[in-house]
């Protein structure tokens, strides 16, 4: 059985919204968290499915507002997932923001530890390495991120041009109605004065042939019975 169309949308507002409070979660754990590294990469793979999730609801939500027939209800969904990409690029920004400040946490407890101990210098070089490959997979996804961001925008704006095109269109065709209406209404006046006409004509000759008729009367008349 089809999901109604106004079910599904409340449906992906929902998860978005939900999504959307458990990125904010493990955002915050991320700001929080003061090592170990393992601790922080566990934290961002969770992050790269939430956001996966929150991208595949967020696309799911335009594409039922491209689905709409009224265009006013069309515009309202649009407005709503602008406004949810918006929101999630904020939540990535975020992200970059708490997992630096995971990595000074970090890089400060590895300068406490080494400050009692010359073997933990080579534990910190290699968080350093792994939190570098931490960042770089990261940026990555940001990179990808905003390339998808991208792609949607400029649909966007294939979506508006479509829209101003047909509005157009239906814009001659209201002027062609106008046009046609105006010849209609001038056929319709000359039909009318042309019945009227005919009318005329037919009176006329039916007078000429009353008269006609009469006078051969007459003209009979005085030849066959002259003495009347």
């Amino acid at each position: 059985m089809a999901v109604p169309q106004d079910v599904h949308v409340r449906i992906c507002n929902q998860e978005i919204v939900k999504f959307d409070l458990e990125v904010k979660a493990l955002i915050q754990d991320i700001g929080d968290c003061s090592g170990p590294l393992s601790a922080l990469t566990e934290l961002n793979t969770k992050v790269k499915e939430k956001f996966q999730q929150l991208r595949h609801r967020i696309q799911e939500l335009e594409q039922s507002a491209k689905e709409q027939d009224k265009e006013s209800e069309k515009q309202v969904l649009l407005q709503e997932v602008e406004n949810h990409k918006k929101q999630m690029l904020s939540n990535q920004t975020s992200w970059r923001k708490a997992n630096l400040t995971c990595k000074i946490a970090i890089d400060n407890l590895e300068k406490a530890e080494l400050l009692q101990g010359g073997d933990l210098f080579r534990q910190r070089k290699t968080a350093k390495e792994s939190l570098a490959q931490t960042s770089s997979a990261i940026t990555e996804s940001l990179m990808g991120i905003s390339r998808m961001m991208s792609q949607q925008v400029q649909q966007s704006e294939e979506a508006m041009q479509t829209l101003v095109n047909s509005s157009r269109t239906i814009l001659d065709a209201n002027e062609e109605f106008k046009s046609m209406s105006g010849t209609i209404q001038l056929g319709r006046k000359l039909i009318t004065k042309y019945n009227r006409r005919e009318l005329t004509d037919k009176l006329l000759i039916f007078l000429a042939l009353a008269l006609f008729l009469a006078t051969v009367l007459y003209i009979v008349k005085k030849r066959l019975f002259p003495f009347l």
